[in-house]
């Protein structure tokens, strides 16, 4: 048996819930933050058989999406002597966002009370 962690961006959110149902897989979708730009994010926690797994993986591939955004990033984050710490950068900069980060664990025992 494994346990897929999935990690999304908010705005997929719906999109995940909505594909792994009509796929028939059942799941947790706890929130949570991301690091780097703290945007909203999902965290999904589904268990499935071990042959189910790749399957499970393309469901989420397919229902979360890439996109670039701009943003101002707090100048304490970037390396350039002539940005202040704190300071916004004159310009946003471009970052790609969105998509999800998997992990696929073996699960040693699985109980149901």
């Amino acid at each position: 048996m494994k346990l897929i962690i999935a990690i999304a961006h908010e705005r997929d959110k719906h999109r995940l819930a909505d594909a792994l149902l009509e796929n028939g897989l059942t799941f947790t979708k706890l929130g949570s933050t991301g690091g780097f730009l703290r945007q909203g994010n999902v965290t999904v926690l589904i268990g499935v058989d071990d042959a189910e797994a790749p399957r499970v993986l393309e469901v989420i591939r397919s229902a979360c999406g890439k996109a670039e955004e701009f943003v101002n990033v707090p100048g304490e984050t970037l390396t350039s002597p002539t940005v202040l710490p704190g300071a916004f950068p004159p310009h946003p900069i471009k970052v790609e966002t969105g998509g999800a980060v998997a992990f696929v664990l073996n699960v040693e025992s699985f109980q149901r009370f």
